[in-house]
């Protein structure tokens, strides 16, 4: 084809005819796509119109290939984050370590998280239908991702900005899972992230098991994680007696556990409760009516806290707390999330009786003491030898004291935080005075912390160590400070024995004896001089040291100490299980070196076993989640002492029992004569300790009574002794363990006695017990008004 000069001459001088690339001059417009793609399906097709739809085709192939590879690039990104496959047939779980008392009760958890498993089959069918039927009704039907409910939430989503919504008990459970990882904040990767974690979860776990994980993760408010702990917690049960009120109740929690809460917030958990009822007699998983029917009824909980302070043994429940991260620290195991089984050696029962004994005779006491201390009170005379007369009077200001020791209330200032501060921000004493006295309610709540009478109580069986009850203090919630294994007080005349144990054990006679006489001592060294005096009055007569060990007296005691050496007392009483540094100097005799009441017990345990030591036991057994045993307490004794001098400790100790200072529990309200019996009372100076201790073939105990601050005391003598305090926690204590017919403590057992000795049957002969004089104080006090004169004990 050839064009002619004027045709050239146009083309190539009009742009127009230019752009019409593809036109032959010789035929009409031209009808060929102007995109790549069009050309080439209409080179292909010779057909606009399908090269056109074709066109349109490629197009959106190409956009939703992109968009594939684009979103599984992004994918990719997420790789790291999401759960690896490992971890999703293997999920770890925070499980709480669970402490049993010996007799199979509850004692404490120890957790982040307090969790413990339930199976599927432990689980109220109940709690399996609310569930599905209020978070996921589609959850047996879809593989983990509930398209349906997602393609309606999208939507409502993007027009509210807040990608929510349509996560199924599925992708709740990878959340609960892996948190770390997926996350919790509200956004569109962590939305991805359950989804994928979710598709997993269902490719490799049946529907029962999810549901199970899912329970058993959940939060059901602090500190109940998993269907177990709740319904313990909330209902005071396992979560296969929950019912269905309690069911609903407790899956209404999962929208918001504190507004949803069964104990802070009722009427709301009432409301949500019935939201889930419709929605389970919705999906047919109840009866048509149900909902209505039920929707007035109450929150009905039982609530129990799982904080240690609601444990039945709070400070012994600490301890063992303390116990087992030290024993985890050294095999490799986290208390707080291994879901271990601990076995304790408490006995429940005997721990009610020893929580009773404390309360009880404390509570007496505390109106005493207040009593002593108010404007109604005296330092010689006693208004009632029944302590529990007192508690008709009600002034705890202890106004008398404060008159008597005017720079009292000046000293406790100065000890507090508060006043220290204060000093440190540079302020004038006169001035931080001023501020404090000031302030009525922190001075009430100062003078009433000191003015507290505070107790302490263990029992300990003698032929094991193993601990049967312990009463740290008489309220947790109000003093944390341990009165058992932390405090250390001076022991008074309760560590007299140790001095006779010296002495007998190298060749000292129990029949040895020395005059009841005064003693002065002059330290070489230090030119200090110690004269030690009696309780009551010097007799001047020769006593043996049986006598004098049964009735307390000093200066016989002060003479063997100054015959036997400080330092062999020492021996014997670390020998024995005293831990604590001891001050070996003459006035050790008199017990002045501070000691705790868990070491005092384990020592006089020594004499009730034959001279065998045990240490305190307080865990007998630690198991992991399957069973296996990973401890077993199996110390064996050692001997402390020979079996000789053991017994002949114990048989002058029952002196104490059966004609001295302890003979109220066997002559006096406790009448417990009937049982072989030893122990010793114990005072400090100015009765600012007052001590118990007794030991029985079955058990030993030992009672400390008296105030955290030393300047606090009692005001007379008659009520500052052991005897009139500290020994009916214990008898109270023993009297109701010894009801319980041979249970925990029986009339038959004897102390272990050598073939050199006899056994003691006389002691508990019927003519013996007549024999057995009251105290010369348990008179009549029904005329509760009439004062009596103080009785020296």
């Amino acid at each position: 084809m050839s064009y002619s000069d004027d045709e050239l001459r146009e083309y190539f001088e009009r742009p127009e005819n230019r752009r019409r690339s593809g036109k032959d001059p010789s035929q009409g417009d031209d009808i060929r796509p102007r995109t790549p793609v069009g050309r080439y399906w209409f080179n292909r097709l010779k057909d606009r119109e399908k090269a056109a739809a074709a066109s349109i085709v490629s197009w959106t192939a190409l956009v939703v290939l992109a968009g594939t590879l684009g979103l599984g690039g992004y994918f990719l990104t997420l790789l790291d984050e999401i759960p690896p496959t490992r971890e999703i047939e293997n999920p770890e779980f925070q499980l709480a370590t669970v402490a049993y008392t010996a007799d199979g009760q509850e004692l404490q958890r120890y957790a982040y998280q307090n969790r413990s498993w339930a199976t599927y089959e432990d689980i109220s069918p109940h709690v399996i239908n609310a569930l599905w039927a209020t978070e996921d009704h589609r959850f047996y039907d879809h593989w983990g991702i509930d398209m349906q409910g997602l393609l309606i939430a999208v939507p409502v989503s993007i027009l509210k900005g807040d990608p929510r919504g349509a996560s199924t008990i599925t992708q709740q459970l990878a959340r609960n899972l892996y948190n770390t990882r997926i996350g919790r904040r509200v956004t569109v990767e962590r939305k991805l992230k359950e989804m994928v974690t979710a598709v997993q979860l269902e490719r490799r776990y049946t529907k029962e098991e999810i549901m199970e994980m899912y329970l058993n993760t959940v939060d059901f408010g602090y500190p109940a994680f998993g269907i177990e702990s709740a319904a313990r917690m909330y209902f005071g049960k396992q979560p296969r007696d929950l019912t269905l009120l309690e069911s609903a109740t407790l899956v209404g929690m999962l929208q918001g556990t504190s507004l949803y809460h069964p104990v802070n917030n009722p009427e709301n958990a009432r409301k949500r409760r019935n939201v889930v009822l419709s929605q389970m007699e919705r999906r047919g998983v109840i009866e048509p009516g149900t909902a209505a029917a039920l929707a007035d009824e109450p929150v009905e909980t039982s609530f129990r806290s799982e904080a240690i302070t609601r444990s039945l043994a709070p400070y012994f429940a600490e301890y063992v707390r303390r116990e087992l991260e030290a024993w985890g620290e050294r095999s490799g195991y986290d208390i707080y999330e291994d879901g271990l089984i601990v076995y304790t050696t408490l006995d429940s029962r005997l721990q009610k009786m020893a929580a009773t004994a404390v309360d009880s005779v404390a509570t007496c006491l505390q109106a005493v003491a207040d009593y002593e201390w108010s404007e109604k009170g005296d330092d010689e005379m006693v208004w009632s030898l029944n302590m529990c007369d007192y508690l008709r009077f009600e002034d705890s200001s202890w106004s008398e004291l404060y008159k008597e020791n005017p720079s009292l209330i000046r000293n406790i200032q100065v000890d507090t935080e508060r006043y220290q501060a204060m000093r440190r921000l540079g302020m004038d004493r006169s001035e931080i005075f001023q501020l404090l006295d000031a302030n009525e309610a922190y001075m009430d709540s100062l003078k009433a912390a000191k003015h507290r009478l505070e107790a302490g109580f263990v029992a300990m069986d003698p032929q094991t160590g193993y601990v049967k009850a312990w009463v740290g203090g008489r309220e947790i919630t109000r003093d944390w400070y341990d009165h058992v294994a932390i405090a250390r007080r001076q022991p008074g005349s309760t560590f007299k024995p140790f001095v006779y144990t010296a002495a007998i054990d190298n060749g000292w006679s129990p029949y040895y004896q020395l005059p009841d006489d005064s003693v002065k001592y002059v330290d070489p060294i230090t030119e200090v001089e110690w004269n030690p005096t009696n309780f009551t009055e010097i007799s001047g007569r020769m006593m043996t040291l049986r006598e004098a060990l049964a009735h307390s007296v000093n200066t016989v005691t002060a003479q063997l100490m100054l015959e036997v050496g400080p330092s062999q007392v020492a021996f014997y009483a670390k020998r024995m299980g005293i831990d604590t540094p001891l001050a070996e100097v003459p006035a050790l005799a008199l017990g002045t070196s501070d000691v705790t009441l868990l070491d005092m017990t384990q020592a006089y345990s020594t004499f009730a076993n034959g001279g065998l030591r045990y240490e305190p036991t307080v865990i007998s057994r630690i198991e992991d989640r399957q069973g296996n045993i990973l401890f077993e307490a199996n110390t064996p004794p050692r001997e402390a002492l020979s079996e000789v001098t053991a017994y002949t400790m114990t048989d002058m100790l029952r002196a104490v029992i059966r004609e001295g200072s302890g003979i109220r529990i066997v002559a006096g309200e406790y009448q417990l004569g009937q049982y072989d019996l030893a122990g010793k009372t114990g005072t400090t100076q100015d009765a600012a300790d007052t001590w118990f201790m007794m030991i029985h073939p079955d058990l030993v105990m030992g009672s400390w009574v008296g105030f955290n601050d030393p300047r606090f005391r009692f005001r007379t003598n008659y009520w500052g002794q052991g005897a009139r305090t500290a020994l009916h926690v214990v008898g109270t204590f023993f009297r109701d363990a010894a009801a319980e017919d041979s249970l925990f403590v029986t009339k038959a057992s004897r102390f272990p006695a050598p073939s050199v000795y006899g056994a003691p049957e006389s002691y508990f002969s019927p003519a013996s017990l007549d024999s057995l004089a009251a105290p010369p104080d348990s008179v009549d006090t029904s005329n509760g008004s009439e004062r009596r004169r103080r009785v020296g004990w």
